[in-house]
């Protein structure tokens, strides 16, 4: 038979020793290992119970500021979109009408704000794009789920809670990093 390379290893098998064939060697040496990795500090953390600590430049999900009076940051000025290179933020504009002053502060407001998660590389360019600190992504991680849908998140998902309504769950929202930001 004619071979195609040269690269041919023999392999010889020789009968196993006595104490090869009682495989004690082998169960001691697979114990001592697992002894010595019983003592050591553990690798992972209970996760619901712990939670592990984040880096103070983690990018998670994002978020939809606030003023203090509870106005909407965002003018819609498209500039996070267009700086997506992932193209995962779609929103359409709309002109707020004279009673809507204690929702928007400025007169131009996103009617629609929608991120695709799924499309989303948690770059940071929307965050830095934006000239009213109107979007950031914040320490939070995204939730599993088994629809494609749910991971399209809207405008009413992403807004922060009402400074002025929910005061506990807006300080939770804006979490550490707003702490970190300010000092």
């Amino acid at each position: 038979m004619e071979r195609l390379t040269n690269r041919v290893k023999v392999m010889e098998q020789k009968p196993m020793s006595f104490m090869e064939s009682l495989y004690l060697p082998a169960i001691f040496k697979g114990m001592a290992i697992t002894f010595k990795h019983m003592f050591r500090k553990k690798a992972t953390i209970n996760y619901p119970e712990e939670k592990r600590p984040f880096s103070p430049i983690f990018r998670g999900l994002h978020v939809l500021n606030r003023d203090e009076e509870g106005r909407e940051n965002c003018t819609a000025c498209g500039l996070c979109a267009v700086a997506c290179p992932a193209e995962a933020i779609t929103m359409e504009a709309a002109e707020r009408t004279p009673n809507e002053e204690h929702l928007y502060r400025e007169e131009k407001y996103a009617a629609k704000y929608e991120i695709n998660m799924l499309r989303c590389i948690f770059c940071g360019l929307c965050e830095e794009a934006c000239p009213k600190d109107a979007i950031y992504l914040s320490e939070t991680f995204a939730p599993s789920s088994f629809t494609r849908k749910s991971f399209i998140y809207s405008k009413d998902e992403l807004l922060i809670p009402h400074p002025v309504n929910e005061p506990e769950k807006f300080e939770a929202a804006k979490g550490a990093r707003e702490a970190r930001q300010k000092n």
